[in-house]
C-alpha cells in the first residue's frame, strides 16, 4: 500500500463566496484562527480557500523519499524537496511581506513533508540606497520564520532584477548606469537590457572605484557574517546570480514573445561597449581585426525563426564558417569566464562552511532539433551538432566544487510546438551526461507554476531515472499554488514521492481535520521563476 505524509486533500468552496477561498489544515500544525485573503489575479488577497488536510501527527517529518534506483549513496537516499518562497516575500522597502500567510504555508509544506524552502534575496533591497550599505533585517525575520517552522533553506542571492514583479538593481547602481551606460548589456539596435550588469565589466572599476566582483564579493561576505549562526543548520543551500533571472546566460531572448508565437533565434548580446573594446583585441590579437567590429550581420533578429537570415542556416550557414568558429568561440568563453569568476568568489565565500554553493544553467531547448541550436549560440553556449557546449561550463562547476541547478525537469518533448523544434529532454540528457563526467551534481527545478502538461509525471520521470537527481525545488509559493487548482495535484506529486510507511494511530480523525485558518494579507503574491 503506497502511503504518505498526506492522505487526503479536499476542497471546499462556499457557494455564496466566488472568488472568496480559505485555506484549511489539520489542527495538528497547531496554528490558531486568523484571516488569510488573496486574490487570484495578483495574490494572496480579499478572498479565502478551504481545504482539509489529513497528516501525520509526528514532531519530525522525514524528507520526501522516493523510489528507484540511485547512484549516489548517501544518508537519507531520497529526493529533497523544495519549494520556492514569493519572489516579493521581501518588499522593495525592506520588510517582510504576507508573513502571517508565508507562516502558515510553511506549516502546511512542513506537514506535507517537504524538506525546505527556497528563498530569493536581491541586491536590489539589500544594498539599496549606497554601496558597502546592506539591511538584513526582513530577510533575517524570514529566515527565523523558516527556522521555527523545522525546515531547511536554499537562498539564492540576486545580483540581477525582476521585472515581474518589480525588484530593480540598487539605486546607486541604476544611477551610476545613466552616466555609464557602457555597465549593461546592449543589443545591435541599441536597446539596453538593465536586468543585470553586462559580464564585460566584471574586472572593470565602474562601481564607485569598486569592480562587479568585489562588490558582489563584499556582499557575500556580508550575508556569510550576518547569517553566520544559520549557515549549515537551517540554511544548507546557497546559490548565486550568474546572469539574468540568475542563470549562466545572455539576456538574448529578454524580449517578450507573444502568446501562442514560436520563440525566435534570439540576439546576441556583444554591443555595449565594453563588450565591443574586447571583441576588438580579440580579433586583432588572432589577425583578423575586421572580426571585431561587431557581432554577426547575417543573424535574425530576436522574434525572427533562424532560416530567415544566413547565420543559423543548417546547411551553408555563416556559424560554420571560420569567422563563425571565431565570434561564437569568444562570445562563449566571455560567459563561461564569467561563470568561472562568480562561482570561483562564492567557493571562496562559503568554502569553510557546512552550506553547499550552487549555480543555475538555463534549459534553452528551442529549435535544439537544428544543426546549429541557435537559442543555446545567441545565449552564449557554442553547442551544436557536432560540438559539445557544456563540457567547459560543466568543467568550472567542478574546479569550483559547485552543484548545478537545471529548470525545465517538467517539460517534455511532445508537448513543445512542433514548429519550434524544440527538444527539452535531449538537452537535458546532454547536459546530466557531461555533469556526470565531470563529477558535478545537480539538482532541479520546475519550468513554472503555469504547469506545464504532464508536469507533475515528468518531474518524477526525471527525478527517479538513471543518474537520479536528489534536490528538487518547486517553483514557486502563491495564490496559484495554494488554489484549489493546483494543491491538490500538488500535494499528490508529494504523495507519490514518499515511500513513508504509516501506522493508523498516525491518521488523524475527521473531527482532528475540521479546524479551519485564515490568515490577513493585503499585499498580492507574484509568481515568477527566480
Amino acid at each position: 500500500m503506497e502511503a504518505s505524509l498526506v492522505r487526503s486533500s479536499q476542497v471546499k468552496i462556499g457557494r455564496a463566496d466566488l472568488g472568496h477561498r480559505e485555506l484549511g489544515f489539520c489542527k495538528l500544525t497547531g496554528i490558531s484562527k486568523t484571516n488569510i485573503s488573496f486574490d487570484q489575479s495578483t495574490g494572496w488577497k480579499n478572498g479565502r480557500l478551504q481545504f482539509t488536510l489529513r497528516a501525520v501527527q509526528s514532531e519530525s517529518v522525514r524528507p520526501v523519499i522516493a523510489s528507484g534506483p540511485s547512484k549516489r549513496s548517501k544518508p537519507n537516499d531520497g529526493v529533497r524537496l523544495f519549494v520556492g518562497l514569493p519572489l516579493d516575500a521581501v518588499s522593495d522597502c525592506n520588510s517582510v511581506k504576507h508573513a502571517r500567510a508565508i507562516a502558515v504555508g510553511l506549516k502546511a509544506l512542513k506537514l506535507l513533508g517537504v524538506t525546505g524552502v527556497e528563498l530569493p534575496v536581491w541586491w536590489g533591497i539589500v544594498e539599496k540606497e549606497a554601496m558597502g550599505k546592506c539591511e538584513w533585517s526582513a530577510y533575517h525575520s524570514l529566515v527565523e520564520m523558516v527556522q521555527k517552522a523545522g525546515l531547511e533553506l536554499h537562498v539564492s542571492l540576486c545580483f540581477h532584477a525582476s521585472k515581474q514583479p518589480k525588484i530593480s538593481l540598487p539605486d546607486w547602481v541604476s544611477h551610476i548606469g545613466e552616466s555609464q551606460p557602457g555597465v549593461f548589456f546592449k543589443d545591435r539596435s541599441g536597446k539596453q537590457y538593465k536586468e543585470c550588469l553586462s559580464l564585460a565589466v566584471d574586472e572593470l572599476p565602474v562601481l564607485n572605484g569598486k569592480t562587479p566582483i568585489q562588490v558582489y564579493h563584499d556582499f557575500c561576505e556580508s550575508f556569510k557574517a550576518s547569517f553566520s549562526p544559520f549557515l549549515g543548520s537551517t540554511i544548507t543551500g546557497v546559490s548565486v546570480s550568474l546572469g539574468p533571472d540568475g542563470e549562466l546566460r545572455y539576456p538574448s531572448h529578454h524580449q517578450s514573445v507573444k502568446r501562442g508565437k514560436i520563440p525566435g533565434a534570439g540576439e546576441f548580446q556583444c554591443y555595449d561597449e565594453n563588450m565591443l573594446s574586447v571583441l576588438k583585441q580579440h580579433a586583432e590579437a588572432t589577425g583578423n581585426p575586421l572580426w571585431g567590429l561587431g557581432g554577426p550581420h547575417d543573424a535574425p533578429s530576436y522574434d525572427q525563426s533562424p532560416d530567415s537570415n544566413a547565420f543559423f542556416k543548417d546547411h551553408g550557414g555563416s556559424w560554420e564558417s571560420p569567422y563563425g568558429d571565431f565570434f561564437l568561440s569568444w562570445y562563449s568563453n566571455q560567459l563561461i569566464s564569467h561563470g568561472n569568476r562568480i562561482l570561483s568568489l562564492a567557493c571562496s565565500t562559503f568554502g569553510d562552511t557546512e552550506v553547499t554553493v550552487y549555480g543555475k544553467v538555463p534549459l534553452m531547448h528551442s529549435w535544439h532539433k537544428t544543426r546549429s541550436h541557435p537559442s543555446e549560440l545567441t545565449s552564449g553556449f557554442y553547442n551544436t551538432s557536432s560540438r559539445d557546449g557544456y563540457e567547459a561550463v560543466a568543467d568550472i562547476f567542478a574546479r569550483n566544487s559547485c552543484k548545478m541547478i537545471l529548470p525545465g525537469l517538467d517539460l517534455s518533448d511532445e508537448h513543445q510546438p512542433h514548429e519550434s523544434l524544440s527538444s527539452p529532454e535531449s538537452l537535458l540528457a546532454q547536459i546530466r551526461s557531461v555533469c556526470e563526467k565531470h563529477g558535478v551534481e545537480i539538482s532541479g527545478q520546475n519550468s513554472s507554476i503555469s504547469a506545464a502538461p504532464g508536469g507533475f509525471e515528468q518531474i518524477k520521470k526525471n527525478l527517479l531515472g538513471k543518474n537520479a537527481i536528489d534536490l528538487f525545488t518547486y517553483q514557486r509559493m502563491g495564490a496559484y499554488f495554494f488554489s484549489p487548482e493546483h494543491f491538490p495535484s500538488f500535494s499528490g506529486f508529494v504523495r507519490s514521492l514518499n515511500q513513508l510507511e504509516l501506522q493508523p494511530d498516525d491518521i488523524c480523525t475527521e473531527e482532528e481535520v475540521t479546524e479551519s485558518i485564515h490568515v490577513n494579507s493585503e499585499a498580492g503574491i507574484h509568481m515568477q521563476a527566480a
